[in-house]
């Protein structure tokens, strides 16, 4: 099989001056994907990289695992919505179905009814939907259902209503519930707020711009819009055209509406006013402002109780909601040493949080009576997550996950103080993970700081330099990179590989001195970072640089990137799917003005030197031998534009000098990747970077046979 993929890319320099520093940028002409000659690039690297993929052997080993895996459990169960009269709603998929459906049952312990399948949508068209989003109103007579074609996340919603077992003529459009907030239902049990995106073609400029909260009225027509957040009916909040001005209706019986102005920031600027004055305009006051970094809050009677990690202290405060004091607040809940306070939830007298060590070692704590209770888990999880049913209930359930552990629902009951589980599926056992561990350490980085690195690999694995490496990297947005049962990451395992979760800067594991610590300016320990826990594998003698793949995906694009640029002589592998990899262009991306809260605007001089440091793309050079790439991208991707990953393709190709593959694969159906995509189309874009990474660090299975030694 033939190694270097040298292809005339055509090529058209656009040099441009930032506070005096000339960049050229050979491939902008890139940009333009409706330009013929970029369509037929991008197809003919395509086809050349399926070409290359099918000549693996083994290739179907990852895809027949995953049915197999799937074909244990007779059914899947995901989105589960309890409503307060206890009517269950879920998602449910059997082991030969490629999309899940929705049903419902009255209770725990009721008889099953479905309500409706997503193939049986739109059926004259060809077009492929599956259910993305699910939200019952309070008690349980109607429910929203968001439909998405695969992979392209933009949504639509139609209405069940449970008493006349029908779906209503009611069509909302120009929604995409998962990326804006979900729904609030109002008490009348019949309208809904939700966030309305004007324009919905990610090719515009105005795509993800002038978004608005906006109250749907059941048998409304739909063209008619009842805006009650949005920067043209309330100037005098100084919305921005990038903001999503998100309102919520907590609880039932909340008096307030809350409004805040959501995008690519951990903290918001949040505003509420009473739900009496839901059709009054002008009606918002503010709350409290981002810089009183606040992640997360409840509003119990007439206090609001929060998150914050003002001063850089993570603890849990409370204030009034009538005469807000956030200066003075009163202190409920003190910083925990070695822990981050990452979710509150309300309970009937009082409240339940979790927390965090490092990222992957989580806590649940229950606060009644003002005292604290540390809630002993039913197995050490590596995240939680928390769900109530109303204000008038102190139950509530768990869904605790780990890297060996699928996700597990569990109930808590407030008379006995047990916790019992409560799956609606069967949980599946995994014999062949028995022998696989998982050991969380830290790694000293390039200045000092430990860096938590989560290992997974099999007990019996001699530390041996010749081990195939996979390290998964993300470090952005103050997202925390939580545990949970990969199937990637254990076939990866099951096969003799390690697996290397490097929790860097610019995540959430630490907090949000963490995230702060890979943010702009500070964006290149994100990838030092990686660059360190590699090379502590190295040291270590669990593997060495010639078996080393490292995999970024999305914002973990940019770690990815820039750690293959910087040192290209530490990995023999980089998987990019969907990366962020020209940084220095995120504004000219429909998500772009909301990327540079977290990266940086190339209109500030201090900011684009950062922008320009973590541009992957601008760091490729000419004549340097670089690792073997895999770069994919989805056509239909709404959060990083394809031209992003194929630009940096075009660009790695011409100038790489290794004998090293540098392949390209644009997905024609798919968007971001993730949950929206049919489950086969998913398998086999996975199946893809599984087989390639194995290829090209030397494992025997997946060596063709004309690179096999006779």
């Amino acid at each position: 099989m033939t190694n270097a993929q040298k292809t005339n890319a055509p090529s058209k320099p656009v040099t441009e001056n930032y506070f005096g520093v000339k960049v050229v940028d050979e491939f902008r002409n890139f940009e333009n994907l409706k330009d013929p000659l970029v369509i037929n690039w991008m197809q003919s690297q395509t086809n050349y990289s399926d070409s290359v993929l099918n000549k693996i052997p083994n290739r179907e080993y990852y895809i027949n695992k995953r049915i197999e895996f799937d074909q244990r459990q007779s059914f899947s169960v995901d989105r589960i919505n309890i409503t307060e009269n206890d009517f269950c709603f879920y998602l449910k998929k059997r082991a030969d179905e490629n999309t899940a459906k929705l049903f419902y049952r009255k209770g725990f312990k009721g008889i099953e009814t479905e309500i409706f399948n997503p193939e049986n949508y739109n059926p004259k068209s060809d077009k492929k939907y599956i259910i993305n989003y699910i939200k019952p109103n309070y008690d349980g007579s109607k429910v929203a259902i968001a439909l998405t074609e695969s992979g392209k996340e933009i949504s639509e919603m139609i209405i069940y209503d449970l008493k006349s077992h029908k779906i209503l003529p009611d069509l909302v459009t120009n929604c995409w519930p998962t990326n804006g907030g979900g729904i609030s239902w109002l008490p009348d049990n019949n309208s809904f707020i939700y966030l309305q995106f004007p324009i919905t073609d990610p090719n515009s400029d105005r795509f993800m711009k002038d978004m608005q909260a906006v109250v749907y009225k059941i048998g409304q027509n739909s063209k008619e819009l009842n805006v009650i957040l949005s920067k043209k009916n309330n100037p005098n909040l100084k919305i921005n055209s990038e903001d999503y001005p998100i309102v919520k209706l907590p609880t039932k019986e909340s008096q307030f509406l809350f409004g805040y102005m959501a995008g690519a920031t951990n903290f918001n600027d949040t505003y509420f006013q009473p739900v009496s004055l839901i059709n009054k305009k002008n009606q918002w006051k503010l709350l409290f402002s981002k810089e009183e970094k606040i992640d997360g809050f409840i509003a119990k009677n007439d206090s609001i109780i929060y998150i914050s990690e003002k001063n850089g202290v993570n603890a849990i405060y409370c204030t009034s909601l009538k005469s807000p004091n956030f200066r003075n607040p009163n202190l409920i809940i003190p910083s925990i040493p070695n822990e981050v306070i990452n979710g509150l939830y309300q309970t009937k007298d009082g409240f339940v949080f979790s927390s965090s060590k490092n990222g992957v070692e989580a806590k649940l704590y229950l606060y009644q009576n003002n005292k604290i209770e540390n809630l002993i888990l039913p197995f050490p999880s590596g995240d939680i997550t928390v769900t109530t049913q109303n204000n008038d209930s102190n139950d509530f359930w768990i869904n605790c996950t780990g890297w060996k552990n699928d996700n597990e629902r569990f109930k808590f009951d407030s008379i006995t103080k047990k916790i019992t589980p409560e799956n609606l599926a069967s949980i599946v056992e995994y014999p062949e993970f028995k022998d696989i561990i998982v050991k969380e350490i830290t790694v000293k980085s390039h200045d000092g700081l430990d860096i938590p690195l989560s290992l997974i690999y099999k007990k019996d694995l001699p530390k041996d330099k010749r081990n195939p490496l996979l390290i998964d990297a993300y470090g952005a947005y103050g997202i925390n990179n939580s545990p949970f049962l990969d199937m990637t990451f254990m076939l990866w395992a099951l096969k003799g590989g390690i697996v290397a979760i490097a929790h860097v800067r610019g995540g959430a594991e630490k907090g949000e001195s963490w995230h702060l610590g890979g943010f702009k300016d500070t964006k290149p320990n994100s990838w030092k970072d990686l660059i360190s826990c590699a090379e502590y594998m190295i040291s270590e003698n669990y593997t060495s640089a010639d078996k080393i793949a490292i995999w970024g995906q999305s914002a973990g694009g940019i770690t990815v990137g820039r750690a293959m640029t910087e040192r290209p002589d530490l990995f023999k592998v980089a998987l990019l799917t969907a990366g962020i990899v020209n940084s220095l262009r995120i504004e000219a991306m429909p998500n772009g003005l909301n990327s540079v809260k977290e990266f940086g605007s190339k209109n500030i001089e201090s900011e684009f030197k950062a922008l320009y440091e973590m541009d992957a793309y601008h760091h490729i050079k000419k004549n340097i031998k670089y690792p073997a790439t895999f770069i994919t991208t989805g056509i239909n991707d709404p959060r990083v534009a394809p031209w992003m990953p194929v630009k940096f393709a075009a660009k790695l190709q011409t100038d790489n000098a290794s004998k090293n593959p540098i392949l390209l694969k644009v997905d024609y159906k798919g968007g971001h990747g993730g949950r929206d995509l049919l489950l086969k189309q998913k398998y086999l874009n996975l199946s893809d970077v599984f087989a390639f990474a194995f290829w090209q660090l030397g494992h025997s299975d997946y060596q063709p046979k004309e690179n096999k030694k006779k």
